[in-house]
């Protein structure tokens, strides 16, 4: 067992279990409450191909029983608490998250290691759950903003995981059997996987022990990572049109594939980003197309850089009349990107909104275990917000324009359009 801690900034403190399972705790007095955010690596790019969605579902049953407890019960015993579950799903993990009050503590994260660890799925829950998760997949085909998002992840991931449905489809929900959620809980849910982050008004070693108490004796086999193939670069520009006639807006996805979150290029990525779709009311995007031109009711960017090349995201929500047009304004603003990089005052504006912004997510219980979450993840290191900043300042206006320059090409741009829209037409 090691654990180690760090004397600056957040300063959480860390332990390994033998089995695999990493805790961290930090302690923080400004409410007398703890926020317990326990993450496994069991998201939507470990569904077997004959079950896509099957992460997603078994999301979405972790609350509905275990070995011991009913659902009824796990509802019992939060509520007489004050306390609920959020339980998320994304590509990579599956989290369990919930703020009790401190002298909770230990029950609710005992309660924490049940659901975790001994998930029962019942039929009879199965089929409330597997109702209401259809009910999402079709709610998803009538939404020209998802329908778009989803349109683009297949364009730029092309057999790809990344380019999955995370939630499926009807046909893979309807026929999925409770064995397929028991078979992934299984293989996925282990020690191994588990890291749990601990934050409030509780001493770190008491929280770890107690953690250790309830996971140390867990023993499962360490399942593989995930088997991701490289993402190559789209060679040309692609376009896909998903008419849905019937709706009043059209939604635009436009995007590339960018960098590994371990690239030395993300930050100035990072800051790319924000000066193109997100620094104040969007960045140049917002700036130009929903602002001075008034063709958008949204507009912005969204970086994911991941453990494989994420995507960079531009998404527009405009009058159908407006479509081509507002495509026509991202490629300008893309393309000027590129060519140019970004003004002197644009970076320093965009550096100090992100390290300015580093306190307000870092001032709650939930955002400090998220943002360390994320820490672990990506194996940044428990000083990583005290050098934060310092990656921020060391990014050059060259080194912007770069990574600008490498990575948008209007002409390898994938760009769709779901809602009434007809190109024919036009």
């Amino acid at each position: 067992m090691t654990t180690s801690s760090l004397g600056r900034g957040l300063a959480p403190v860390r332990r390994e279990l033998p089995n695999g399972a990493v805790l961290i705790a930090k302690q923080s007095r400004t409410t007398p409450a703890v926020t317990i955010h326990a993450s496994f690596e069991a998201g939507s790019v470990f569904d077997p191909p004959e079950y896509p969605g099957v992460a997603h579902l078994v999301s979405r049953m972790l609350d509905r029983g275990t070995a011991t407890r009913s659902a009824a019960a796990l509802a019992d015993e939060l509520d007489g608490r004050g306390v609920s579950l959020a339980i998320a799903v994304n590509r990579h993990v599956i989290s369990v998250v919930c703020t009790c009050l401190a002298e909770d503590f230990e029950a609710i994260l005992e309660l924490v290691g049940d659901v975790a660890m001994h998930a029962a799925f019942p039929e009879q829950e199965l089929a409330s759950r597997r109702a209401e998760a259809i009910t999402m997949i079709r709610q998803d085909e009538d939404n020209p903003a998802a329908m778009a998002m989803e349109g683009l992840l297949r364009l730029l991931y092309p057999g790809h995981p990344y380019g999955a449905r995370p939630r499926g489809s009807v046909e893979s929900v309807e026929r999925m059997p409770r064995a397929a959620l028991d078979a992934f809980h299984r293989s996925r849910f282990a020690p191994g996987t588990l890291a749990l982050v601990m934050v409030g008004d509780v001493e770190p070693a008491r929280a770890l022990d107690a953690a250790a108490r309830v996971f140390g004796d867990w023993n499962r086999p360490q399942p593989p990572p995930a088997a991701l193939p490289p993402v190559d670069d789209p060679r040309e520009r692609q376009r896909l049109v998903l008419p849905m006639m019937n709706k009043a807006q059209a939604d635009v996805a436009y995007g590339f594939v960018t960098v590994l979150r371990s690239d030395p290029q993300y930050y100035a990525c990072n800051l790319m980003n924000n000066i193109l779709g997100q620094y104040s009311l969007g960045g140049r995007l917002g700036d130009s197309i929903r602002e001075r031109q008034g063709m958008a009711y949204y507009c912005f960017s969204s970086l994911d850089a991941n453990v494989v090349r994420g995507p960079l995201t531009i998404r527009a929500g405009v009058n159908p009349a407006n479509v081509d047009r507002a495509i026509a304004s991202i490629d300008a603003e893309v393309a000027r990107m590129a060519a140019e990089g970004p003004t002197v005052k644009e970076l320093e504006e965009s550096r100090q909104f992100l390290i300015g912004s580093m306190p307000r997510m870092l001032e709650t219980n939930a955002g400090i275990a998220n943002f360390l979450q994320t820490v672990e993840f990506f194996d940044l290191g428990l000083d990583y917000d005290v050098r934060l900043p310092g990656l921020l300042h060391a990014v050059t206006r060259d080194a912007v324009h770069e990574a600008a320059r490498r990575l948008l090409d209007v002409s390898r741009a994938a760009v769709v359009v779901a809602g009434p829209y007809d190109p024919d037409a036009r």
